[in-house]
């Protein structure tokens, strides 16, 4: 990626002032092109509608998984054989095997989308429309059972947001800016985390909780589908279908573009460390730190890792537009995470946990705004940018299925949570080493 002396504008000046929303459609006059690389910066009204579809789905995942999930099968596992924290494990990483499909399929779905309202935009409503819908059903489950379905019933339909959302950002967003756009969506995601777990926690039961959340989800998807126009994609430009050739499209060959494959692999192995130590926090609190409240614990320690993060998030994503560079701020923020992890390993306690989750706020906050311009830079073609996304973001799925098959084994048979830790350290450690491995990003 080449620097530029009007990096700084980037961060600044050019997300204010009265610049138009683009057409809702391509044309000779001026219009984008739907395959074009962006050069008009996009509007701050843009930025913000966008971030809050994105936080609407972090509130729609991280309410179960913080504390409803867990709750559930506590409830649900005395009938069951299973220990909770096993129970758990499958419903979350079944979960994770229907975002693992979803992500990629829904982006690649939106890539050929050729509908009046845009390429994306149908498929943000049609997705938060459904997961309000999956979470009220999720809470109303009787059972381990239909607790899995309506788990994957989420999953399905708020990664259809997901997938389209994130791929909204290379169709109208200049490489230069990207970095700031990035760490608005990441201060989104982690604001989900936060208001998910205080609805989840505030509500006043489970089925509450449930319904807060799923009213957050589609509530915050409506003022981008209704407020801004999307770029249309000319049925002339979509390529001809058919099931073998979009089946094959998923396969990105690592050797045809190894920087995409190590952007991939660096992000699965932070996430997969991040994903470690999330899985049992709330176990965590409760059975090894002996916390007298662990819910409460659970969202006083989101609170502290959110101020952390939003402290570095968009400086950190504005600083890498300024310089040009991403990198150098990717490897350092893994390095830190991977230290965080470590001292929850070698320090449990309720002091030692809040200065972990400090440093996992610092370090997640810079990871979460540059790598995803990073990853926006390594994209293979325009025309795929929503599926090649999608399989991108798998590095985020597939840690919540590897995860839960690393962890409960290590928590039951190998050691406890020490060596659960000491383990999500290592691996961090190795995805910011091998962020080193791809050439052409700086």
């Amino acid at each position: 990626m080449t620097t530029t002396g009007s990096v700084g504008a980037a961060g600044d000046d050019r997300t204010a002032g009265p610049l138009p929303d683009p057409p809702d459609r391509p044309g000779p006059l001026g219009a984008p092109d739907p395959l074009a690389e962006p050069v008009v910066p996009v509007r701050r009204s843009w930025t913000a509608a966008l971030s809050l579809a994105n936080w609407a789905v972090w509130v729609g995942w991280y309410g179960p998984l913080q504390i409803l999930l867990p709750s559930q099968a506590e409830d649900f596992a005395p009938g069951t054989g299973m220990s909770k924290e096993t129970l758990l494990a499958w419903v979350t990483g079944v979960g994770a095997v229907v975002s693992l499909v979803a992500t990629p399929l829904f982006g690649a779905l939106s890539d050929r989308t050729t509908a009046r309202w845009g390429r994306r935009t149908p498929w943000i409503v049609a997705g938060g429309a459904g997961g309000a819908v999956s979470l009220m059903l999720l809470g109303a489950a009787g059972g381990p059972l239909t607790m899995a379905v309506g788990w994957c019933a989420v999953q399905l339909t708020l990664n259809a947001v997901w997938a389209t959302v994130t791929a909204a950002v290379p169709d109208r967003v200049p490489r230069l800016q990207r970095g700031a756009v990035g760490g608005w969506l990441g201060a989104a995601q982690i604001l989900g985390v936060v208001g998910g777990t205080g609805l989840a926690t505030l509500a006043g039961g489970t089925v509450a909780g449930y319904a807060a959340c799923a009213a957050f989800s589609l509530a915050g998807v409506l003022p981008y589908a209704l407020g801004h126009r999307d770029i249309r994609l000319p049925r002339e430009a979509r390529p001809p279908w058919s099931w073998r050739t979009f089946a094959a499209g998923f396969w990105l060959s690592p050797r045809r573009y190894p920087d995409f494959g190590w952007a991939w692999l660096t992000r699965f192995l932070v996430n997969l460390s991040n994903s470690i130590g999330v899985l049992y926090l709330l176990y965590y609190l409760r059975d090894r730190v002996h916390h007298p409240d662990p819910e409460q614990g659970v969202l006083i320690l989101t609170a502290v890792n959110a101020v952390m993060l939003l402290a570095t998030v968009v400086i950190a994503g504005v600083w890498s537009d300024r310089v040009g560079r991403r990198k150098p701020f990717v490897v350092w923020s893994g390095l830190v995470m991977a230290v965080a992890a470590g001292l929850i390993a070698a320090w449990p306690t309720w002091t030692g946990t809040i200065i972990a989750a400090a440093l996992l706020g610092l370090g997640f906050g810079v990871f979460a705004s540059v790598d995803f311009a990073l990853m926006t830079d390594v994209l293979p073609r325009a025309l795929d940018r929503g599926k090649d996304l999608g399989v991108i973001n798998v590095a985020n799925a597939l840690p919540q299925v590897a995860a839960p098959a690393l962890a409960a084994p290590i928590v039951t048979y190998l050691g406890g949570y020490r060596v659960l830790y000491l383990v999500s350290a290592l691996i961090g450690l190795a995805g910011a080493v091998l962020v080193g491995r791809i050439r052409g990003v700086e």
